[in-house]
């Protein structure tokens, strides 16, 4: 119920941003017509100072009134051209061509679009077309024209803002309930293990067979590892310097005698020893959650193929198996939290991995590439250290 009206309230607010954007909006275009529709009449008025003013100087027993001259003086923001009736340009007012290298072309190219901004308007006298006055949108009307663009880019980079910060809040706050979550995961966890501990050396004196203590005691191992990995969710990881190869490959046979033997697992590995700053559980846990990803995606059943490479700079740990594969256009999707293909997945183990490999790792993971119905090669790339580097 709570989110529903959350919904309503959230569109409601859209809806009447929408609205009042829509009123400034037309509000801003009707006050650019006025002044538009201000600007002919004066132009209109100055036109008949032009017509008074030819006709002050026809008469030579009449003078030009104060007022037409004020008229004639007082307009100095409307860009005006003065074209005689052969359509020649022979006067100029309120335009600066000091600075321009052919003012006549450049003219001519004023006067095209002053005709198309503004119909021209005809100088008359004695019932004669003495001329026509071609003219401009002023300063101030040009910055009126742009107005509701830089409105709308202010609009939209306040929405961008709002959104950011509604996202990161909300990631925020999901973090914090996924860690909360993965520590009390790992408290939980830790009584019971306790317990299996207690009870393996119980076991141990009843001279049971070894080998089934030893399997018992790897899986009490894993147990605590997974119990550490849970723990340190949240906090910033130790990295320490670490074989790569070593790491890898101790994860994989781990987990080569956990599955079925319908699997065919195969590693493929340099001799030379590898560097890389690591944290040993979180590293390994995410070569585990790639290589559960390929099995579901084969459905238990399948080839899976674990290869480190390296160049100077990177090592390259590449996990590829034979499943159904990914659309091209859900390769980044696939590493969103809540993202998943199973019916009964949490979609979390690529985000996890994710956010393992670049936040903590400084490294980079990604879809190496994927052929639907043929298989998926996972690539994690990390920075190589110097045999001697720390």
């Amino acid at each position: 119920m709570l989110a529903n009206n959350q919904n309503v309230f959230r569109w409601m607010i859209i809806i009447s941003s929408f609205f009042i954007i829509s009123l400034i909006l037309w509000n801003t275009y009707d006050f650019f017509q006025k002044f538009k529709y201000e600007e002919r009449i004066k132009m209109q008025t100055w036109s008949f100072a032009q017509s008074d003013f030819l006709k002050g100087m026809d008469d030579l027993d009449a003078d030009v009134s104060s007022l037409t001259t004020q008229v004639m003086e007082t307009n100095t923001t409307t860009p005006m051209i003065f074209v005689d009736g052969n359509g020649s340009i022979f006067n100029i007012r309120n335009i600066d061509t000091s600075s321009i290298k052919n003012p006549k072309i450049y003219l001519s190219m004023l006067k095209e679009r002053f005709e198309k901004e503004n119909i021209p308007i005809e100088v008359t006298y004695k019932d004669t077309t003495f001329g026509t006055i071609v003219y401009g949108n002023s300063e101030l009307l040009n910055k009126l024209k742009y107005y509701p663009l830089a409105l709308i880019l202010i609009i939209v980079l306040f929405a961008a803002v709002a959104y950011f910060f509604y996202r990161s809040t909300k990631i925020a706050s999901q973090n914090k309930l996924w860690t909360g979550m993965a520590k009390e995961t790992a408290h939980q966890i830790g009584t019971p293990l306790s317990s299996l501990v207690g009870w393996t050396e119980i076991l141990r004196s009843e001279n049971i067979n070894p080998d089934y203590l030893r399997e018992i005691e790897k899986d009490i191992d894993r147990l605590q590892t997974i119990t550490d990995r849970f723990s340190k969710i949240g906090s910033f990881p130790t990295l320490n310097k670490m074989d790569v190869v070593f790491t890898t490959s101790e994860t994989y046979e781990y987990l080569k005698t956990r599955f079925s033997e319908l699997i065919e697992f195969e590693f493929e590995a340099p001799e030379d020893t590898l560097y890389a700053s690591l944290n040993g559980q979180l590293f390994s846990w995410t070569i585990e959650n790639l290589v559960k990803n390929g099995i579901d995606a084969m459905k238990g059943k399948g080839s899976l193929k674990i290869t480190i490479k390296s160049s100077e700079k990177y090592i390259f740990i590449q996990v590829a198996d034979t499943g159904k594969g990914i659309s091209k256009n859900l390769f980044q999707k696939i590493f969103e939290p809540g993202f998943t293909s199973k019916k009964r997945g949490w979609g979390l183990g690529l985000s996890l991995s994710k956010r393992i490999i670049e936040d903590y790792h400084k490294g980079k993971i990604k879809v190496l590439q994927s052929q639907l119905n043929q298989g998926t090669t996972f690539q994690i790339s990390l920075k190589r250290l110097a045999t001697n580097e720390r």
